[in-house]
């Protein structure tokens, strides 16, 4: 008889991708679809890719609501750690653990923790893993599913043929640059916007390299001096940083953002910023939109395809 896993559609995916949303709540509500749309209730194994602050630890909240992080961006949340306390212990308590091996290698070796994933999957208990790439060797077991978290999220259930998970960790460590020049170019341009009188924009969307600003009314101004006014700021070199879970610091400035985490720490290290000099209305929001490109005209390879 055929595993109930074969009955999903989700099991002929050979990858998926999404763009990678600025703010907490985009983050999580993206989590949740990708829990409905490609996570089995027959998989043990997760792993998940990426820099630090691209957002692992939100997406992870989205898709498996009410699992308590060991450490995330705000601190250490349980030690000890309670997959080696109950593999220790032989009695695993827990469906599911939560691990992220880049956190965790600086207190215990890494076939220590590939053991006590072992032994979790033995029981029939599910591992979630941060930075699955650096345990993967240790392991030698690929994931039941892989989500590699850059500019993109990118979403793919491996086979014995792959994707292996350093190919994905290659495209998303490369590209969360971009992302990361996009949010900052985006705040920039918030501001010279506010200061020009218009309301700060409540609605993004999303494009490659990029972002969009969307409006209920077309804006009554120039985009020739709203571009050369962030070049200005952008050559001024100012510093960007994280103030709190709302708010960054440009220079000595505090402004409101809902993805704090996700910048580049110099306002000059945002490269190739231009702004489309239209503004394009979408007939179906009915919404003015303002779009602006960062970075090279080409990204990284995005196919997980070797053979």
């Amino acid at each position: 008889m055929a595993k109930i896993s074969k009955l999903f559609v989700h099991d002929h995916l050979m990858q998926a991708v999404y763009f990678a949303p600025r703010g907490k709540k985009r983050l999580l509500f993206l989590g949740m679809n990708l829990q409905q749309r490609y996570l089995s209730p027959d998989d043990h194994l997760i792993g998940f890719l990426g820099d630090a602050g691209a957002g692992k630890s939100v997406l992870i909240r989205g898709m498996f609501p009410g699992l308590e992080l060991t450490n995330d961006d705000q601190g250490i949340n349980i030690r000890p750690l309670p997959l080696m306390d109950d593999a220790e212990r032989g009695h695993f308590r827990a469906h599911t653990y939560h691990l992220d091996v880049r956190f965790e290698s600086a207190f215990t070796q890494p076939w220590r923790l590939a053991e006590s994933i072992k032994a979790a999957l033995s029981k029939g208990r599910r591992v979630v893993v941060e930075h699955f790439d650096l345990i993967y060797p240790f392991l030698g077991i690929n994931a039941e599913m892989l989500v590699g978290v850059g500019e993109e999220v990118i979403v793919t259930r491996p086979t014995v043929f792959g994707p292996e998970p350093e190919s994905i960790a290659d495209i998303v460590f490369e590209s969360i640059k971009y992302r990361r020049m996009a949010h900052s170019a985006e705040d920039i341009t918030s501001m010279i916007l506010e200061e020009m009188g218009l309301e700060r924009p409540e609605v993004h969307s999303d494009i490659k390299h990029g972002f969009v600003l969307e409006f209920p009314e077309k804006p009554d101004i120039d985009l020739d001096i709203v571009e050369q006014r962030v070049l200005e700021l952008i050559d001024a070199d100012w510093p960007i940083s994280f103030s709190d879970d709302e708010h960054i610091r440009v220079g000595e400035m505090l402004y409101p953002c809902t993805g704090p985490r996700i910048h580049i720490k110099r306002t000059s290290e945002i490269k190739g910023f231009h702004l489309l000099k239209e503004f394009r209305f979408d007939p179906v929001e009915r919404l003015y939109t303002i779009a602006g490109i960062v970075g090279e005209a080409e990204g990284p390879n995005r196919s997980l395809l070797t053979l």
